[in-house]
């Protein structure tokens, strides 16, 4: 893991050397990313759309035949959801950008619940893992977003954290549902905070990312980082891949 550590991070400030990126290239990065989390996101949990399905469904607005309405909605609404993360870059995150994350996630599938914590204990299937009792979710989530600030010090790595920090957000499961698009919505606005990319999660890696939870509801945190660090290493394997292309002069 430390060794991949220092590779990213080499990749990292090989990109740092050439930012700010143009505009016109984060645009297209932005628009690359939107798909990918989207699809992968909601792949996780279970939507059967494809990847380029997903981008003909967001981008062009055309439905998809033998697809549900719901896998359609969570693809554009997810979408409006990501397109949200770029307005708290630059801010510390609150609780009420968290509630409003999710309210535009389901706000058209689940208009009682959408943008509230959830109100009545529930069970996580294919799990022994009980959530907190509903009643401690509000004060949870209160010292969670404390950790959220990338002011906090800490003598870890920023991907270690944030690693630990998801792990803590999906253990407290404070919505009905959605906790895990949320999740990791939140897990790419810290990333990117930090310097990295967006985290993308292959749906390929499922049975994993749910091993490594249960392995955090069990109090082992080394699963989730290995698989966090992994998938971040390769996803910035891949970003400067693109820019090499996009900025063929100025960055090589």
């Amino acid at each position: 893991m430390e060794d991949i550590l220092k590779k990213t991070d080499a990749i990292k400030a090989f990109i740092d050397k050439h930012r700010p990126l143009p505009q016109d290239v984060t645009g297209q990065l932005r628009a690359y990313y939107r798909i990918g989390l989207t699809y992968s996101s909601n792949a996780l949990e279970g939507n059967t759309l494809t990847e380029s399905e997903t981008k003909v469904i967001i981008e062009e607005g055309i439905t998809v035949g033998g697809k549900t309405l719901i896998e359609h909605i969570e693809a554009v609404d997810h979408a409006l959801a990501f397109d949200r993360i770029y307005t708290l870059l630059n801010k510390e995150i609150t609780e009420s950008d968290i509630l409003d994350l999710h309210r535009l996630l389901y706000c058209r599938l689940d208009t009682e619940s959408a943008g509230k914590y959830r109100e009545k204990n529930v069970l996580i299937t294919g799990t022994d893992y009980i959530p907190p009792d509903y009643s401690k979710v509000p004060d949870l989530m209160s010292a969670h977003i404390s950790d959220l600030s990338p002011k906090v010090v800490q003598n870890i790595h920023p991907l270690i954290r944030i690693s630990d920090i998801h792990g803590e957000f999906e253990s407290i499961h404070p919505f009905i549902d959605g906790n895990g698009r949320i999740g990791r919505l939140l897990l790419s606005v810290m990333a990117i905070k930090f310097g990295y990319c967006p985290v993308i999660i292959p749906p390929v890696r499922r049975a994993e990312y749910i091993a490594s939870m249960r392995g955090v509801n069990k109090g082992s945190k080394e699963a989730l980082r290995q698989l966090i660090i992994g998938v971040v290493y390769e996803e910035m394997k891949s970003l400067k891949k693109i820019l090499e292309r996009l900025l063929p002069v100025t960055i090589r």
